[in-house]
């Protein structure tokens, strides 16, 4: 009788081979908590989440979606101009990983050096003189700065405003009819002029209660009244109402925000949002001289990250050139502003119709202001109008 014994099956595995394997499992394991190391390490707005694609796509050139479009129909691509048509993938790429622009250096140094991001802004449309060394900024003290009484020259407002009415203006031609289509408002209430106020020579304290831009969109808004265009102007201080709920001065746009909507609610006339503010640059860079006469100039601060952006680019966009076209150099053009560091929306998200303006600097005059008030007053209208008359529903056909 035989004896079967059942096979057995011997594999041989190289020494050299299984080290090998052992070297790709240590190197995916390595790998694996680099990768999730690093998912936990990036700031909340960057975690991989809608919002954080959303901030992601932001940095993207605006060709990049013309010619991810050119994929599908390269008859998008020839909307780019021919040095444009084609993309550094590598620059793009750089960009994502490291948040540095190979063409711009700033966003480098923005957050190497204390203080750069000032500069992290963007010239839309340059006035006479703009370039990124003297763009408008915003210094934001403490609150107890801004509260602080100071005394204020009342006289040479009152003097400032008599000069500039024996300028006349012509009776306007139509109206809006009693109805008020601009709100002007503040959301940093307080900032001042130093000229305006007694004793103060630090641009740092530049802030008064009551005398302060506010008596500039007063100006404006009686100008604009001038010219047949209705507009109301907030008397809400932003300051106080942060002080009262115990909040801090870098979330003065969400406060005025809160009197932005309530206003949009309570008018369905108002149409065009217009938030002033000071500049707290010097005067060499806040004044020009038009036909022997000092103004006050004037910047647009457009949002960068909000949904009505190109709708209101546009809208400063045209103000500017008509005050180039009317008053040379008192646009300092149109700037916009974005990322860490600024608000970024500046309510313009409210409406198609909302522009930040800077009128002046910290050196400027009332009577150099109130005179670009009325300059201002005098291109809106003439925008206003003009942008009326093209929205007018065509006349009836006669049957």
């Amino acid at each position: 009788m035989k004896k079967w014994r059942s096979p057995q099956m011997i594999v041989a595995v190289p020494g050299a081979s299984l080290k090998k394997i052992m070297i790709l499992v240590v190197l995916g394991c390595m790998m694996m908590f680099m990768l999730v190391g690093a998912i936990t390490s990036l700031k909340p707005e960057y975690r991989i989440s809608s919002s954080s694609v959303n901030n992601v796509t932001n940095h993207f050139p605006h060709e990049t979606f013309v010619r991810l479009f050119g994929f599908e129909n390269h008859y998008f691509t020839q909307m780019l101009p021919k040095e444009r048509q084609r993309v550094n993938y590598s620059a793009l790429l750089f960009r994502m990983a490291t948040s540095v622009n190979p063409d711009d250096p700033r966003s480098l140094l923005g957050s190497e050096l204390p203080g750069f991001a000032l500069y992290d802004s963007k010239i839309i449309v340059a006035g006479e003189g703009t370039d990124y060394t003297n763009m408008p900024y915003e210094s934001a003290p403490p609150l107890d700065v801004m509260l602080a009484e100071r005394q204020a020259s009342l006289e040479s407002l009152e003097e400032s405003d008599k000069q500039n009415e024996e300028k006349q203006v012509p009776p306007p031609s139509q109206t809006t009819g009693g109805r008020k289509v601009v709100y002007i408002y503040f959301t940093h209430t307080r900032e001042s002029y130093l000229p305006a106020l007694k004793g103060v020579t630090d641009p740092d304290l530049a802030f008064h209660r009551t005398v302060n831009v506010t008596k500039v969109g007063e100006k404006l808004a009686e100008e604009l009244k001038k010219r047949g265009i209705g507009a109301e102007v907030s008397t809400t201080d932003i300051v106080e109402e942060l002080q009262k709920k115990g909040m801090k001065y870098y979330q003065a746009y969400d406060m005025s925000r809160q009197f932005v909507v309530e206003a949009m609610n309570h008018d369905r006339d108002l149409q065009y949002f217009i938030d002033i503010h000071r500049d707290s640059r010097r005067r060499k860079y806040t004044t020009v001289t038009i036909n022997g006469v000092d103004y006050a100039r004037v910047a647009f601060i457009i949002g960068g990250e909000n949904a009505k952006y190109e709708k209101n680019l546009q809208l400063a966009a045209q103000l500017h050139h008509l005050l180039q076209k009317k008053y040379p150099g008192l646009s300092r053009g149109v700037i916009e502003k974005m990322g860490a560091g600024t608000n970024g929306k500046f309510n313009q998200d409210l409406s198609e119709n909302a522009i930040l303006i800077e009128i002046g600097g910290v050196d400027n005059t009332f009577e150099e202001l109130f005179r670009s008030a009325s300059a201002l007053a005098d291109v809106f209208s003439e925008y206003y109008w003009q942008a009326q008359k093209v929205q007018a529903p065509a006349p009836a056909e006669k049957r």
